[in-house]
């Protein structure tokens, strides 16, 4: 059932520019690329039990990366977004190595730290990120030589297929021994410590994963508007990031994916209209934390287990004679 709900999804994906209109294209496109930089962050909050606040880190510097490698480069699509994943794997190789040895609030101020520094750098380096107002002048990607990736239907594919391949890595690596020795880390460290798994190695290979998704992702995010902002490093996208794991569930990828649609939607819709959309995206905030605290993914388990109930009770029942 799981393949056929993955296989559907990406058969409505596929779909989508003969449904919608140019501009809602635009949107599912936004909703892939920051579902997938939020699922990555999933990985480090609901797996590896690492809260960051500085994950935009990543995706500012992939975004840079790809795009000064369009302008001074090359224009493939593909060297672009290499070069995002191996800028990302090179800040969080070191990062990792100093940050995951804290964790708890230390670990999440540490984060916060080294992606302000970050925005800081783009915001006084002129000369090279275009400073305050961006990176602009990112020509079309092209997918080989000769065919750029001049409609926003050929990009919004494209960030559909990269979309479907970076999520099942994601998918994979949350579902493999590795993943679930991290959920053993995050629930009690020091007995997983003392049967000797290498605590700090697992959440250091947690955390380098992510980045580099988050890179990635920051690089697809590039290569569909053309611009590179200081903005994508900031706390504002950071927070924003975090927020969608919360809503969507610390323990679920695919609820990344379903609370970005959410919040991507109301960002979008509510933003052209009032100037406190904010507002609104709080309130949804506070009573899904109320009202379900597993988060919108935590419906689905619920539901599984009212029928898993339902089910015993009706085996029950039925053994016991009763019709």
């Amino acid at each position: 059932m799981r393949w056929v709900v993955r296989l559907a999804v990406l058969a409505l994906l596929m779909a989508i520019p003969f449904i919608v209109n140019e501009y809602r294209v635009g949107l599912v496109a936004q909703i892939l690329i920051f579902g997938l930089a939020a699922a990555s962050l999933n990985v480090l909050v609901g797996v590896a039990g690492l809260p960051s606040l500085g994950h935009a880190a990543f995706f500012g510097v992939g975004g840079y990366a790809a795009g000064l490698t369009a302008i001074h480069l090359t224009q493939s699509v593909w060297v672009c977004l290499i070069m995002a994943a191996l800028v990302g794997a090179v800040l969080a190789v070191p990062a990792g190595l100093l940050s995951v040895r804290l964790g708890g609030i230390t670990f999440l101020m540490l984060s916060l730290a080294i992606a302000e520094i970050l925005y800081s750098a783009s915001e006084t380096w002129r000369d090279v990120t275009g400073g305050s107002d961006g990176l602009s002048g990112i020509p079309s990607l092209e997918l080989f030589p000769g065919f750029a990736l001049d409609l926003v239907v050929e990009r919004y594919y494209f960030v559909v297929v990269i979309f479907a391949v970076l999520y099942m890595v994601l998918r994979r690596f949350v579902d493999s021994p590795t993943g679930w020795s991290l959920r053993g880390v995050t629930s009690n460290s020091e007995r997983m410590a003392s049967m000797g798994y290498d605590v700090n190695r697992y959440r250091f290979v947690a955390y380098v994963v992510a980045g580099v998704v988050g890179a990635v992702a920051g690089g697809l995010n590039v290569e569909y508007s053309r611009f590179a902002s200081p903005e994508d490093l900031g706390f504002a996208l950071s927070s924003l990031l975090l927020v969608i794991v919360i809503l969507g569930g610390r323990k679920r990828l695919e609820g990344a994916i379903i609370a970005a649609a959410i919040i991507v939607y109301i960002r979008q819709e509510l933003s052209s209209q009032f100037n406190t959309w904010e507002f609104g995206l709080g309130l949804i905030l506070v009573l899904v934390i109320y009202f379900l605290p597993g988060g919108l993914s935590g419906v689905r388990d619920q539901v599984v287990k009212a029928l898993a109930r339902r089910r015993a009770l009706r085996v029950k029942t039925t053994e016991g004679g009763t019709p």
